[in-house]
């Protein structure tokens, strides 16, 4: 395999010296399109990839809340996306330049204690660190730490963009929403947000037969798409009614597993309303502010809140049915846009009840 030295960038020139477009974070509510240095090889296990297509996350928009107060100004965004090896360190071993690959939005070492219990988010070398505590992917190139372990092959004649929605959304929605959130065949779910890990959750979900799955969200037009993508029933929750609403339509037992994918108090708070005894509340949505547990109502129930980062453990398996054609995250995309045009996407993105906007594709080269 052909690799560069240490320090040695891929060889793209504008003008005397290597530079990108990227996204730039700039503080609470700024972001700016800028020239940036291409990134170079730190570490023998670094991977330069050169980007495809990329995406915005609902994390993204935290960020720019100033919710995530780990990434700093001056960051390149975005921990998502698809590309090929443009360079590697002499201890890669599993890519070669040129090879396709699908950006993992956890980089993992695979060595340390953490990385041995499957909890990649909290390796100690590596976690959610692409567009956070590192420059991300919403440029032309990103460089990826532990590139062995944290870089998928794309097979031949794979859609691209479906996979962009495995860097980070499905594998969030089926780790942190549907296995934390045990559900079982002929259970009753019900998932709090329609959003794009909303939906991503609602298509794990099917994976286990539940008899029913009960969306609540504000946006009729995203309520409408989670019937198309398999809901039983649609809760708009704009009336201040949706927990009584949900447990009319329980027969008022509640959901076996309720899960949260928004990330502010009033929809955390709804869980615990409607879950049933025994039942369990999933927490996906990240959360700026805190919220309110109610043990009061709820220690006698029996009941388990979990929470999680997304591992990505669940990549592969996810990479197998999405190419088996059993599951489409595709249909979660709807908006393309050029790497120049990236403000213009996040705008889309950010006002989605406007726009209908669920996930936007961004292209960065061919």
């Amino acid at each position: 395999m052909a690799v560069r030295a240490a320090g040695e960038g891929p060889p793209r020139r504008r003008g005397s010296k290597s530079i990108m477009k990227a996204l730039v974070y700039r503080g609470p509510g700024h972001k700016t399109v800028e020239d940036h240095p291409v990134p170079r090889i730190e570490k023998s296990t670094d991977a330069i990839v050169k980007i495809t297509k990329t995406t915005i996350c609902g994390t993204d928009l935290h960020i720019l809340r100033g919710d995530v107060p780990t990434c700093a100004p001056g960051r390149i965004l975005g921990h998502e996306g698809v590309g090929t090896i443009a360079d590697a360190g002499v201890g890669v071993t599993g890519f070669a330049r040129g090879d396709p690959v699908l950006i993992s939005c956890i980089s993992s070492c695979g060595k340390c204690e953490y990385c041995r219990k499957g909890m990649y988010s909290h390796c100690t070398a590596g976690g959610w660190i692409l567009g956070n505590v590192i420059d991300g992917t919403q440029a032309e190139y990103v460089r990826i730490p532990h590139a062995d372990t944290s870089l998928y092959r794309i097979p031949a004649g794979a859609d691209e963009e479906a996979l962009v929605m495995l860097s980070d959304i499905l594998p969030t929605g089926f780790e942190c929403g549907v296995l934390n959130g045990k559900v079982q065949p002929g259970s009753t779910v019900v998932i709090v947000g329609a959003g794009p890990i909303g939906l991503a959750a609602l298509l794990t979900a099917q994976f286990y037969s539940p008899a029913t799955i009960i969306m609540v969200d504000l946006d009729d037009n995203r309520l409408a798409t989670a019937r198309q993508f398999g809901a039983t029933g649609m809760v708009n929750s704009s009336d201040g009614r949706a927990a009584a609403t949900i447990l009319k339509l329980t027969d008022g037992r509640g959901a076996d597993t309720v899960i949260e994918a928004v990330g502010i108090p009033a929809t955390f708070e709804l869980c615990e309303d409607i879950v049933a005894p025994g039942g369990v509340i999933a927490n996906v949505g990240v959360h700026g502010t805190s919220a309110s547990i109610h043990l009061e109502r709820l220690w006698d129930r029996n009941i388990t809140i979990t929470t999680r980062l997304v591992d990505t453990v669940s990549t592969p398996l996810l990479l197998k049915t999405v190419q088996s054609g059993k599951i489409d995250p595709k249909r979660l995309v709807t908006h393309r846009f050029k790497l120049e045009d990236i403000i213009g996407a996040y705008e889309t993105f950010a006002n989605a009840a406007e726009s209908k906007a669920l996930k936007v594709i961004i292209e960065a080269s061919q």
